[in-house]
């Protein structure tokens, strides 16, 4: 699974019917509202690379209202569980 995470900069006025849009999305698993430099984060995961260009060029980028987009590709996911395996040194409780 490749997994990225878009920045969205929309038209203030429609922040709420973007984030609807693209949550609706196929390959788009979570859209969140958000503080600071962009308006919206979207979490894309696809089976193969060629879907990305799909699914963000393609599609969330022609949702109306959507100004601009800035992709990250993830390499790896790092959970609270994966962090506490990565740490332990098999001491033993």
């Amino acid at each position: 699974m490749i997994t990225a995470i878009v920045l969205l900069d929309t038209e203030t006025s429609q922040i709420p019917e973007v984030a609807a849009a693209v949550a609706e999305l196929e390959g788009v698993s979570e859209v969140y509202s958000v503080t600071g430099e962009v308006d919206l984060i979207a979490i894309v995961r696809v089976a193969q690379h060629e879907q990305l260009a799909e699914v963000i060029a393609d599609h969330i980028s022609k949702v109306p209202g959507v100004l601009r987009t800035q992709t990250y590709t993830a390499f790896r996911a790092y959970s609270q569980h994966d962090l506490a395996d990565a740490f332990d040194l098999g001491l033993g409780d």
